[in-house]
């Protein structure tokens, strides 16, 4: 009896070990899946990572201010250049064609170059090369070197928007606030340029104009080549979201569409960006005095139209990329049509108004321009953009000096940009709409490799 009892004693033991065994092995495997669990979740990220991601927005928004800063500073330089050297305005103009081709058409190489090398190596090659080629185009001494001097920063800074923007991109968890937030650095660079050059004009000469920016372009290079070879910024090979790849139709005629649109966008961007110091120098005439005055209006007028941009990321995020895109053009056309016709003070306030609605388009279109791109091919997709809406560039002064010869207004050249908005707004239309755009809307965060 005893040994029976003794025998059950033992037997229900075993039991107990067994699934206590069975419990702890469980608990073993369910702790190991939450652990693989959590390093592949959304945001789950080494601090060198996150570290890495932070330092690429910063060098990114820098560099997206100085390649606007830098290819602009001729534009308002132009007008001291016109009593130094006795030129006519159309003739000096002119001059800067070469390096707005180069600053667009330079950019498809450039992201080819990105996408197979560094994009951290090529933005420290950006920098230096800029800031270089910026300093020596000060020291031009005759039209001919300073065609030569604005080819040369043309060429550099063309790096950065295929490579750079594809960079920020690829490292951003909220796409659309990342681009609004480079956007608007982009917009400060935008702003900046007349007032920089305004200011030093004035106050020193047109070739410190071009010290300054530069030196400080190449101080920037070197800080980023300091961490890049310590290994603060290091090179994602795969996007941060990871969202499902469009098909193969939808990428065709996402491109097709948006070469349209980005290039009739390019041209009403490049057109009014050329004429703004010129503008504002003949309808302003009794509220500017100097270089200096006209280039604090520019850059008010693009500094406060450019802080609008991160809320453009934000609506972007928010609503269809597709409808922000269009309404914010669409909203352009009369306001263009207006402008030709505007003067005095109005004009201000105005142009504010047209500039403001292209940057609030900008981070729907290149939200578009991402989602619909392999990812492989990222900085590619990027200056295939930049191409259209940079390379225009040239056409878009050659567009200004011949309305300003033919006709000594600027009628007709707004008249055309209302027309080139037309035809953008009919164009993205045809865009993939926002049910084929849900299906790849399924974002996770991956590590960088």
């Amino acid at each position: 009896m005893h040994i029976g009892y003794a025998a059950r004693g033992l037997a229900e033991k075993q039991r107990l070990c067994d699934k206590l065994t069975r419990t702890l092995e469980s608990g073993l495997k369910a702790t190991m899946a939450d652990a693989t669990a959590v390093s592949d979740a959304p945001g789950a990220e080494t601090g060198g990572e996150a570290r890495s991601a932070r330092l690429v927005l910063g060098f990114s928004c820098l560099g997206h201010a100085y390649s606007h800063l830098v290819t602009l500073l001729y534009l308002t330089v132009v007008l001291a250049l016109e009593r130094e050297w006795a030129m006519g305005y159309a003739d000096l103009i002119r001059l800067s064609s070469l390096g707005a081709l180069l600053f667009g058409a330079a950019a498809l190489p450039m992201g080819w170059v990105g996408d197979r090398w560094s994009a951290a190596g090529m933005m420290v090659v950006y920098f230096l090369a800029t800031g270089l080629a910026t300093v020596l185009t000060g020291f031009a001494r005759n039209p001919t070197e300073i065609m030569l001097g604005l080819a040369a920063i043309g060429l550099a800074a063309s790096i950065y928007h295929p490579v750079g923007m594809a960079w920020s991109v690829r490292n951003a968890a909220a796409r659309g606030k990342v681009l609004g937030i480079n956007g608007l650095f982009g917009s400060i660079g935008v702003a900046a340029a007349s007032g920089v050059a305004g200011v030093m004009c004035d106050l020193v000469s047109w070739r410190a104009a071009f010290f300054l920016p530069g030196v400080v372009c190449f101080a920037t290079g070197l800080a980023l080549l300091l961490c890049w070879r310590m290994g603060w910024v290091t090179d994602r090979k795969r996007d941060r979201v990871v969202e499902a790849l469009a098909s193969r139709q939808d990428m065709w005629r996402t491109f097709i569409v948006l070469s349209v649109t980005m290039l009739c966008a390019g041209l009403i961007y490049q057109g009014t960006l050329t004429v703004m110091p010129k503008l504002f120098a003949e309808r302003l005439s009794g509220w500017v005095t100097g270089a200096s005055s006209i280039g604090g209006f520019v850059t008010a007028l693009y500094l406060a139209s450019g802080l609008v941009q991160a809320f453009g990321g934000h609506l972007s995020d928010r609503f269809s990329p597709k409808s922000v895109y269009i309404l914010m053009f669409a909203a352009q056309i009369p306001l263009l049509a207006l402008a030709g016709m505007v003067g005095g003070l109005s004009i201000v306030p105005l142009m504010f108004a047209i500039n403001a609605l292209t940057v609030l388009a900008t981070p729907a279109e290149g939200i578009l321009l991402t989602r619909y791109s392999p990812g492989r091919h990222r900085s590619l997709a990027f200056g295939a953009k930049f191409v259209l809406s940079l390379g225009i560039a040239p056409v878009a002064i050659m567009l200004v000096a011949w309305v300003e010869q033919a006709t000594g207004d600027f009628l007709l050249l707004f008249a055309m940009l209302a027309g080139f908005g037309g035809v953008l707004v009919v164009a993205a239309m045809m865009l993939p709409g926002d049910r084929e755009a849900a299906k790849l809307a399924a974002p996770a965060i991956a590590p960088a490799e």
